[in-house]
């Protein structure tokens, strides 16, 4: 047990209901949500966490003015309580059993693209694990327990967490073909002076919003000049449809673009896929437990699926 906390043999009821309490409002890192949850008022919630510090001799919240955070104590008490809740629920489930709700969080270009096209066969093979998903470009915070695991496009490096490389990326220009025609794109990288570029502003953490495309222009065709005209967005999907819908040429992404070029609704006017991407999609997961049984049997089909 950590330093401080009451050994489980002298927990009274009363104790338990306070570290219940604390395991909610850490998770949620909201009194308020976690008082929904509990069928209490964040008053009561808050009394309880009160009580929980004078008793363990610490502070485990920060309270800020509109939101709380977990101090230093306060998160190692939470990992050492969410593991040990962990394998509560298990075993009254019956043993780590493939049954329960998994939170996935995942870049929105990658969930719109890959992942959620394959869900339903994940729901057929284990029809009683549920998928909480959720998409945006922020940061995942493991400490707080509030995702379970993560589907990351980076560079592999994700200090203090779990991660297995899921599958590589290849980078090529892409169209409609309309656009092509129109432009004289094919075999004719030149021709992207007169052509307007879409870019992904944040395709890794801490690019220029152009970087993809200098990326491929320096291997590629360092003869050209990158043009002015350009449209930006802040997701790889978005990019494609623009250029679906003739807006400009866009970097494809092998893993994402792939049902556009079968369809024939995007082509590749300068050729295939042939510059590997620095970046690749990881899964990412707290270093700090074992997986739980429905995890881990995500977390191995999702390998499955990778091409």
């Amino acid at each position: 047990m950590p330093p401080g906390m009451p050994r489980m043999s002298t927990l009274t009821a009363s104790q338990f209901a306070n570290l219940h309490t604390f395991l909610v409002a850490a998770r949620h890192a909201s009194f308020a949500l976690a008082a929904q949850e509990l069928a209490l008022t964040p008053s009561a919630v808050s009394h309880r966490i009160a009580r929980l510090e004078s008793s363990l001799g610490l502070r485990l919240f920060q309270r800020l003015t509109r939101q709380v955070k977990l101090t230093a104590d306060g998160e190692r008490i939470f990992a050492a309580l969410q593991i040990g809740w962990d394998g509560l629920q298990a075993a009254l489930a019956g043993g780590d059993a493939l049954a329960g709700s998994i939170t996935v969080h995942a870049r929105p270009s990658i969930a719109q693209c890959w992942l959620v096209p394959r869900l339903a066969g994940f729901a057929a093979q284990y029809p009683d694990v549920s998928v909480d998903l959720r998409v945006d470009n922020e940061s995942v915070d493991f400490r707080a327990g509030q995702v379970d695991l993560a589907l990351h496009y980076g560079d592999g490096h994700f200090p203090g967490l779990a991660s297995r490389k899921l599958m590589e990326e290849w980078l090529a220009p892409a169209c409609s073909p309309h656009y092509a025609r129109e432009h004289g794109l094919f075999d004719a990288p030149h021709q992207l002076s007169s052509a307007t570029l879409l870019h992904d502003t944040l395709a890794w953490p801490a690019c220029a919003p152009d970087a993809e495309w200098r990326l491929w222009l320096d291997g590629q065709a360092p003869e050209v000049t990158l043009p002015a005209r350009s449209l930006r967005f802040d997701r790889a999907d978005l990019c494609a449809q623009a250029a679906i819908h003739h807006a400009g040429v866009a970097m494809g992404r092998r893993q994402l673009v792939q049902p556009w070029l079968a369809s024939g609704q995007l082509v590749l006017p300068f050729g295939p896929f042939n510059l590997p991407s620095p970046q690749a999609y990881y899964l990412v997961h707290s270093a700090h437990a074992a997986l739980p049984a429905r995890v881990q049997a995500l977390f191995d089909w999702l390998l499955g699926q990778a091409i």
